[in-house]
């Protein structure tokens, strides 16, 4: 499995959280591709569309993020930019640490 998967998956186990991404990512996929065929097709007056279908969308997310109990991927972002605390995953989903392992050694 590709680790960029993996980690997606280790940030999004709560069912409902992953049920809300599943709807939520391909909304937002979607608003940039609708947008721009609104402006090719010179219907500025359907601004609104792409605009709720990318509100509705991070909403989703950042709802199932609320219910797994994490922040949001571009939260994360920001905090490590700024130095700030994060909860990338879940402290109910995060793996116990093993005292064994080589990273303890030292310890």
């Amino acid at each position: 499995m590709p680790g960029w998967l993996e980690r997606y998956l280790q940030r999004h186990q709560h069912p409902v959280s992953l049920g809300l991404h599943i709807i939520g990512v391909p909304m937002i996929v979607a608003a940039p591709v609708l947008a721009g065929t609104q402006l090719y097709l010179d219907r500025w007056d359907l601004w609104w569309r792409p605009v709720v279908l990318l509100i509705v969308g991070y909403l989703l997310q950042w709802i199932g993020h609320r219910v797994e109990g994490n922040d949001m991927g571009e939260v994360v972002l920001i905090k490590r930019w700024l130095g700030r605390p994060y909860t990338a995953i879940s402290p109910r989903y995060q793996r116990p640490s093993n005292p064994s392992s080589p990273e303890h050694a030292s310890e």
